[in-house]
């Protein structure tokens, strides 16, 4: 199921970009600002935007209104909302805490030392569970792709939301196949309320 996970998450994803929502990508919104601010463009851009201190910071800085980038790169050309990426890290995600006991306590975390990145030390704070080191890890995932420029946040928070409920379908499409009894799938949704499927 795992392996099921990740095809049918970026077909739902792709469906939603090029189909449904057809959002521009947080890069190609500030190319808009640049044409305004830079060519005298017209584009329904509000005048709250364009007339921002980020905007004239952003100028003063790099001598271009364009969305200064982690990635030089730039981002891919299709729509970005919402996430691929994100949507493909919430439905295996979400099916292995299903899977496991969310709430078993990681035995002897350890953790990068900030005075040597090239060693690991013991980690002191709180206990970390599977469940909460696995909505970390979906977190990482999509708001990494923030940090390059990439997505917005809402993209991020609409991606857990769709790859958990395709989670969701595939564990309900799976439960009745089972020849034995079974009470169902367990765990604790990215909005932190239980579901047993």
């Amino acid at each position: 199921m795992v392996a099921l996970a990740g095809p049918l998450a970026i077909k739902a994803s792709y469906y939603q970009n090029c189909f449904v929502n057809r959002r521009l990508r947080p890069e190609d919104y500030a190319g808009l600002v640049h044409k305004i601010k830079a060519n005298g463009a017209q584009y329904p851009i509000h005048s709250s935007i364009l007339n921002s201190n980020a905007i004239a910071r952003v100028f003063n800085e790099f001598g271009s209104y364009l969305l200064p980038l982690a990635n030089n790169t730039g981002a891919p050309t299709h729509p970005g909302y919402p996430s691929g990426a994100t949507i493909s890290a919430a439905t295996p995600i979400t099916l292995l805490k299903a899977f496991f006991d969310e709430n078993y306590v990681i035995p002897n975390p350890v953790q990068v030392d900030p005075n040597d990145p090239t060693k690991l030390i013991t980690y002191t704070g709180p206990a970390l569970t599977l469940g909460g080191e696995l909505n970390k890890l979906v977190n990482n995932i999509g708001y990494g792709r923030n940090f390059n420029g990439f997505h917005v946040r809402s993209d991020i928070s609409a991606s857990h939301t769709l790859g958990e409920a395709l989670a969701i379908s595939i564990l309900s499409d799976q439960n009745p196949t089972y020849n034995e009894y079974f009470e169902g799938y367990t765990f604790t949704k990215f909005d932190g309320t239980q579901i047993t499927i």
